[in-house]
């Protein structure tokens, strides 16, 4: 469907990108296309096909990548950011790997018991909402480090996001429902939620005019990164975080780098797949899921029959309560990296595997070891083969509903994905540990899977996705339907899916889930969950003649677009 501009649009609208009209009144949502040069699939049809536009300028998958990420931070306001963070996951032509982590951090002031009362109890909602669940932003940190690999200047992959903040784009009934459903907690949370709240309800067709967000931008596009981590923008954010009793500084900002880390890498049935080391979970959960399988016959067992379902389970069980203990940020906790992924080790995690029936989390902990969630996701492939998959997030939908007075946009609540107690779950259900802490300075861990797949030493597979703690298990499923179950992208993304993360011992599935399979999961003393939908994945899939087949998921407003 196209969505029309209202009477209020301005009729000099600006044209973004060159070569191709990207129009911000008049646009659809484009799923799954199959290009012959480049693709780009993101959250929103605005960002995709600004990224192209920037590709057909001259620019590589980093300029596109740039460039979408800061138009999502304008069209998608819900998780697109430049007041959260993320992770970078890159493959050049020449096989040069790049993992970028520009995850928040906890600001200096933070401490380890600092959400628990008098009594050591958790405060509810406190790590969840408002100012003091915002970790330090590192987005913006992390688009000036991802520039060195990119061909334009900055100023050129900034400015389709500028215009679409100064001059404003249509929403969509989806984006006007959640503006709608976050308006109360805006006003709650913040000291001037700015153009996020006004008097009437938010409809689709509306247009999102956003002035203070197009002011930062351009503090930005004219400072670098200093335009948001000092001057400025800078007083803003540690202003709203006096107003609120936040936690975050000057000093915390300024202080603030992104870390170019060493990649998880792992062959899955001929397969090379790259994926994102801890700080985020996600990397090791895939590679143990993934190695577990590797050992059964799953395309025998055939797509979501009861005997690979709950294989695929088991499997997620397991590596879930590794995740529990095992990891956190590397630079303040030792990840036994290289023994989660032993083939030993993983044989004697599945040990008291049965086919017939189902484990019990409450027997099955972490494995014993012996050595000294609202995100978006984009996923790139250029003409020359460059692929780059980056998911970044504002934790809950809206983040923290605290809007940066004057700043215009939305702080992350990361803080909640540390383990603000041991045993007591996030709003994921996520249980952690020790590992994950909270300290000053360190990196709370994450479930972003931004995952590249090489076969033959050339570029194959680029997926990601949203989706808190089923972000892993989601991008597990896409890439055993391509490679197990010879499905195109589009099935890949779309049929449905299914997740278990150790605690709560549940099977979480989507409402369109084959009943049998269900009825026979229950029958082996699964406990089933219906779930609206998990995940909004994104994947780019590369053929034998070089073309890209391409899909955004059918659960949002996702869209491709390409040449």
């Amino acid at each position: 469907m196209v969505l029309a501009a209202c009477s209020g649009t301005k009729k000099n609208s600006p044209v973004i990108g060159a070569g191709k009209t990207v129009d911000p009144y008049h646009y659809s949502s484009t799923k799954a296309v199959t290009y012959s040069k480049a693709a780009v699939a993101s959250a929103h049809p605005l960002a995709s096909q600004v990224g192209v536009a920037i590709m057909q300028k001259g620019g590589n998958a980093f300029d596109a990548m740039i460039a979408t990420q800061l138009a999502l931070a304008v069209v998608y306001p819900g998780a697109g950011n430049i007041g959260g963070g993320g992770f970078l996951m890159a493959r050049q032509t020449n096989g040069h790997l790049i993992a970028l982590d520009y995850r928040e951090m906890a600001p200096g002031k933070a401490s380890r018991d600092m959400y628990l009362d008098k009594n050591g109890n958790p405060v509810s909602g406190l790590s969840e909402s408002g100012h003091l669940s915002a970790g330090v932003p590192g987005t913006v940190a992390g688009l000036f480090a991802t520039l060195s690999y990119a061909k334009l200047s900055f100023k050129e992959l900034i400015q389709p996001a500028i215009n679409l903040a100064e001059f404003g784009f249509v929403i969509t009934a989806h984006e006007a429902s959640g503006l709608n459903n976050a308006r109360a907690a805006f006003i709650q949370y913040s000291a001037n939620p700015g153009a996020f709240v006004k008097n009437a309800p938010w409809k689709a067709g509306d247009t999102l005019i956003q002035p203070d967000l197009a002011a930062t931008l351009k503090r930005i596009r004219d400072n670098g990164a200093k335009g948001f981590y000092e001057g400025q923008t800078a007083t803003m954010i540690v202003q709203e975080m006096q107003y609120g009793k936040g936690m975050i500084s000057y000093d915390d900002l300024r202080n603030y780098k992104a870390i170019e880390r060493p990649p998880v890498e792992f062959s899955y049935r001929g397969y090379n797949v790259i994926s994102f080391p801890p700080p985020s979970s996600g990397g090791l959960l895939l590679a143990q899921m993934l190695k577990i399988i590797e050992k059964f016959p799953v395309t025998n067992y055939g797509f979501q029959t009861p005997r690979s379902v709950q294989l695929m389970v088991e499997a997620e069980r397991r590596a879930y309560a590794d995740r529990a203990q095992h990891m956190g940020d590397p630079d303040f906790w030792k990840v036994p990296q290289q023994t989660l992924l032993s083939e030993a080790y993983l044989a004697e995690r599945m040990k008291d595997y049965d086919s017939a029936k189902a484990s019990s989390s409450s027997n099955i902990q972490a494995g014993q070891i012996h050595e000294s969630p609202q995100t978006t996701h984009i996923s790139i492939v250029d003409e020359a083969g460059n692929m780059v998959a980056v998911t970044t997030t504002l934790n809950d939908s809206y983040g923290s509903k605290t809007v940066v007075g004057g700043a215009g946009f939305i702080l992350n609540d990361e803080m909640d994905d540390f383990s603000i107690k041991p045993g007591v779950p996030n709003m994921y259900g996520a249980v952690g540990g020790e590992a994950n802490a909270i300290a000053a300075g360190k990196r709370m861990l994450s479930s972003m899977t931004p995952t590249l797949v090489i076969k033959d030493n050339k570029p194959f597979m680029v997926v990601g996705t949203p989706g808190g703690t089923t972000i892993p298990t989601s991008v597990f499923q896409s890439i055993v339907n391509v490679i197990d179950f010879n499905m195109n992208a589009a099935d890949a993304v779309n049929k449905p899916k299914f997740h278990h993360q150790w605690l709560p011992d549940n099977v979480m599935v989507e409402n369109n889930f084959a009943a049998a399979t269900k009825t026979a999961l229950e029958k082996m003393g699964y406990t089933i969950v219906p779930i609206g939908g998990i995940g909004r994945t994104e994947l780019i899939k590369i053929l034998p003649d070089g073309s890209r087949e391409t899909a955004a998921d059918s659960r949002g407003d996702d869209s491709v677009a390409g040449y």
